[in-house]
């Protein structure tokens, strides 16, 4: 995960662009900790829900961009991405707490497990934020 993480990350770079010669147009993409999760505790079958994550804003410069989401049978991994504008004069924030959401729709029973980054340790390892959530009938 952290592998591919990094290339995304690294790829998404290298792809930002520049719209005009004094580098206002530059940006590129980030992903940033997950805080908080805001999640029901049990899901029913065909149902949606809406799924609330909270990560620190580091600056005005950094906007909600997407999800990072991928899914392999009942596991979920979600992290948050976000577009920097790194040559614009923007605030920094201590504490700036930012709430996204997203849908997610119940397709199969069993238990879904979803692993919500919250970055790396010590190490260089991946952390996540482990969420197991029943499907009840």
């Amino acid at each position: 995960m952290k592998q591919f993480l990094l290339l995304c990350v690294l790829a998404l770079s290298l792809a930002s662009c520049s719209l005009g010669d004094d580098g206002d147009g530059e940006f590129y993409y980030e992903i940033l900790p997950i805080e908080t999760v805001d999640i029901p505790d049990e899901f029913t079958l065909g149902e949606t829900y809406e799924i609330t994550v909270s990560y620190l804003r580091p600056s005005g410069c950094h906007v909600f961009n997407n999800f990072y989401y991928t899914s392999e049978l009942n596991q979920r991994t979600v992290a948050v991405i976000n577009t920097v504008y790194p040559n614009q004069d923007c605030q920094t924030f201590e504490n700036e707490l930012e709430e996204v959401s997203f849908n997610f729709k119940v397709t199969s029973n069993g238990t879904y497990v979803f692993r919500f980054w919250q970055g790396e340790d010590d190490n260089g390892d991946d952390t996540y934020y482990i969420v197991e959530v029943p499907v009840v009938e």
